[in-house]
């Protein structure tokens, strides 16, 4: 099948190019260690609150005044007077509320929602404000969709991204711009990458503007306590001095779709599936609208990998299952579908086949945690769900920065 290289300008001194099995570097049972580590962040997260309660009670409100310069945020604090929903919080909805209403549409020129994609798009912050805003709009369109998308081709399937930004844009560079791609993306979205605030937001700024074009199901990182341990909590609080814009993004994350099933013949999942699942339909009567569990149906299809086994089997990551080809089989021919595609795992190569082609991996997150080596996939499908695979490396280094991040588990969910 057609297969494009799309070398970048330059070369990575920091990638592992003798890195040859991604999976090694999984870790096993994590849930233990981010439930202790919960437990103090529900205690930090408290005093926050607290804080905020004191200097509303004095008439202050705390605004973050934010500055990007060579891919840095810096943050301060600044204290001014009046209420967080002033009349300029209300104008910044009522203008989203005109830009949604026009995209839904396809009608006149949004400016507010526009203007703050092109801000995201230089790789800088949005307002706290205009994030409340943003994923409100976000959460009323996403809760329109069904636990199971029904997409249709052409399509371009995206796996995980874990806010790695620049390369982000690398993927639109190679795969195409929105709208001219619809674009699917198979979750993990955040956690990682230096930049899961701004990946994050702009996908959901484009979804919100292009809701038909832009498709996001949910991953196993887009939950409350992955993202304490794994980087996206610490993010928002590094930029936005509270963890707000965190709780604003995790409540969206509650309304993503589980799966997606293109042109009645592929479903397309995060993970993988489930012995509690063996119809599709099961899948669209799950209550998603929750923090991902530690077992069940919902935690399985964002979890489980493919192994070559038989059956099902305990997954080393402690969640999910291993799930075998003689599984896959069944699953395949019970709902009428042809083959699985998912995300999840690293590939070194992008992507990859398992069990003769009935279960395919795309990686699309290049020189993964910017040390990994690996090159990044997109799978292009046109009308006729031939396949087209494009095959990316990380966007060029320079003026790319770097911030400083607090240590973290040798975990790679």
């Amino acid at each position: 099948m057609p297969l494009r290289y799309i070398s970048s300008s330059t070369t990575h001194s920091d990638g592992i190019r003798n890195q040859t099995d991604g999976n090694a570097l999984c870790g096993t049972k994590p849930w233990g260690h981010i439930n202790t580590f919960s437990t103090n962040l529900r205690a930090k997260m408290e005093a926050e609150d607290s804080a905020a309660t004191t200097a509303a009670a004095g008439g202050t409100s705390p605004t973050t005044n934010r500055s990007v310069s060579g891919g840095d945020v810096a943050t301060s604090t600044a204290l001014h007077g009046g209420d967080a929903d002033s009349d300029d919080a209300k104008q910044t909805a009522r203008e989203m509320d005109e830009a949604v209403a026009s995209a839904a549409g396809g009608g006149a020129r949004i400016t507010d929602l526009d203007r703050q994609i092109e801000t995201l798009m230089r790789c800088e912050c949005l307002t706290e404000q205009e994030v409340k805003v943003l994923c409100a709009k976000a959460r009323e369109i996403l809760l329109q969709e069904g636990n199971v998308q029904r997409i249709d081709a052409p399509v371009t399937v995206c796996g995980d991204v874990h806010g790695q930004f620049h390369d982000l844009m690398e993927l639109f560079r190679v795969g195409g711009q929105v709208p001219d791609t619809n674009y699917l993306f198979l979750g993990d979205f955040v956690d990682r990458g230096f930049y899961s605030v701004e990946t994050f937001l702009l996908l959901l700024a484009l979804k919100v503007r292009y809701p038909d074009r832009m498709m996001l199901i949910r991953g196993n990182h887009e939950s409350r306590q992955i993202t304490q341990v794994y980087g996206f909590y610490d993010e928002c609080f590094r930029k936005y001095g509270s963890a707000v814009v965190w709780r604003c993004c995790t409540e969206v994350f509650d309304c993503l779709s589980l799966s997606a099933v293109i042109n009645g013949r592929i479903f397309c999942v995060h993970g993988g599936l489930s012995p509690s699942i063996e119809t599709i339909d099961q899948i669209r009567t799950i209550d998603r609208k929750q923090e991902v569990p530690h077992d069940g149906p919902m935690c399985d299809l964002l979890w489980s990998d493919p192994e070559e086994s038989v059956g099902y089997g305990v997954s080393p990551r402690g969640a999910g299952y291993l799930f075998g080809s003689d599984v896959v089989k069944t699953f395949c021919e019970k709902n009428g579908i042809e083959m699985i595609a998912r995300a999840h795992q690293l590939v070194m190569e992008g992507y990859k086949w398992h069990f003769n082609e009935t279960v395919l991996t795309v990686w699309s997150a290049p020189n993964y945690c910017y040390r990994c080596g690996n090159v990044a996939a997109i799978l292009e499908l046109d009308e006729q769900l031939n396949k087209d695979f494009t095959i990316f490396e990380a966007a060029p280094q320079e003026n790319r920065g770097a911030p400083a991040k607090k240590p973290q588990p040798d975990y790679f969910l």
